[in-house]
């Protein structure tokens, strides 16, 4: 936990950061770069300002993948003791 992963600005999101692994499910936090925010596929919610700032924190389970501000791709993969991978691609 505490890895963080860089993602392109155009998604919406800066840098990802896993807080947890519990429960079957990867639980993640991003401070926001635009001024809205959309997540379809894990389940998450999180303060926005009109300005962009704030930032969310989801959750997500193995399985198919979450869209993220309709630009971001989010699957785990696979959920192991204490580590998971995850895929991180751009929607289409």
């Amino acid at each position: 936990m505490g890895d963080v992963v860089t993602v392109p600005e155009k998604y919406g999101l800066g840098p990802i950061e896993v807080t947890a692994i519990t429960g079957g499910k990867v639980e993640m936090a991003a401070p926001l770069t635009g001024s809205g925010y959309s997540v379809s596929g894990c389940s998450g919610g999180g303060g926005v300002s009109s300005e962009g700032n704030g930032g969310v924190r989801f959750s997500c389970g193995e399985g198919p993948a979450a869209t993220m501000n309709d630009a971001m791709s989010l699957k785990v993969v696979e959920i192991l003791d204490t580590a998971a991978i995850l895929r991180i691609e751009p929607v289409g």
